[in-house]
């Protein structure tokens, strides 16, 4: 968080000793790769954490990519958009069985293995795109929204089985009446792209959108990250809360609004509204904990000036 990367990879390794993913360390003969020359040798690259994790870090899959044979292990619903990561040998679904590899490495490992400094992020975006045929559906499907189109995420993932992890995500989700403020906007139009439990509030007869907000609800044809990311390349902004969807617009270099909670996750760094990672996401901070309502407002403010044709 405090951007001493020389320092913190290293001491990120510990991360397998800590409650949160106790357990989850990989127990492969292989051994780790730790940027050494792989020459004619087989790598494993695997997914370790959630799915903003897979897709933050999987930009270091090319750069290994170059005489190098990639098999690379995600979550079953980034299967088929990461698929077009160049160099990748074979992708396979978390929990299938693995073909032969002489190497491995995590993901969230791969920053330490290049020596990664503020200065040296891979930055380049976007490294990853929509399926084009999938796009063009999803342009031919929203050609009748006016304005700006702009993509909604207020709450990160509800299946979460730990008490820790489960009281993370109340202090990164919000509720959708909290973005109110947002339909005194003219000119835009709002678009759902929340999945899980809570996407029925978009539809909910009494807790649906705010008074004066009409939000389009096409997350039923969303079945997996492919799909999403080609409804995210026909907007022009997504507003998203901490989680996967942020994540996925910035890979796929759209612009991307991030609602970001007072304790900061560490890849976000400490007083800045960019990010270095990607470099069409703008930050708004919590002024303090639980503050959601000035963040809010603030990004009404941006979003009028937005839709005024003003960019600020």
């Amino acid at each position: 968080m405090a951007g001493r990367f020389e320092e913190g990879w290293k001491e990120y390794e510990w991360r397998w000793k800590t409650k949160q993913l106790s357990g989850r360390a990989r127990a492969f003969s292989a051994p780790l790769w730790n940027g050494e020359t792989i020459g004619d040798r087989i790598i494993l690259l695997h997914a370790e954490q959630g799915f903003g994790d897979t897709l933050q870090f999987c930009r270091y899959v090319p750069l290994i990519a170059c005489g190098a044979r990639i098999i690379l292990e995600v979550q079953a619903p980034l299967v088929r958009l990461l698929s077009r990561l160049p160099g990748i040998m074979e992708i396979v679904p978390h929990g299938d069985g693995l073909p032969r590899f002489d190497l491995h490495c995590p993901l969230l490992s791969l920053p330490r293995a290049f020596g990664t400094t503020l200065d040296t992020i891979p930055a380049a975006t976007p490294y990853l795109s929509a399926d084009p045929a999938l796009a063009a559906n999803w342009h031919e499907r929203l050609a009748g929204l006016d304005g700006l189109r702009i993509g909604l995420v207020w709450a990160g993932s509800q299946r979460l089985n730990r008490p820790e992890e489960a009281a993370f995500d109340r202090r990164r989700s919000i509720a959708l009446d909290a973005m109110a403020p947002l339909s005194e906007v003219s000119g835009v139009s709002f678009v759902s792209l929340q999945k899980d439990e809570l996407a029925a509030q978009a539809t909910h007869p009494l807790h649906g959108p705010p008074h004066g907000m009409t939000l389009h609800d096409f997350t039923a044809d969303l079945h997996d990250f492919e799909d999403t990311a080609a409804l995210i390349v026909n907007l022009d902004l997504v507003i998203s809360v901490d989680t996967s969807v942020a994540h996925l617009a910035g890979a796929l270099g759209k612009p991307v609004w991030l609602l970001n909670r007072f304790d900061t996750c560490w890849r976000w760094l400490l007083n800045r509204d960019d990010s270095l990672w990607y470099p069409t996401l703008r930050q708004f901070r919590q002024p303090c904990p639980g503050d959601w309502n000035s963040v809010i407002c603030e990004v009404r403010d941006a979003l009028q000036h937005l839709a005024a044709g003003e960019w600020r």
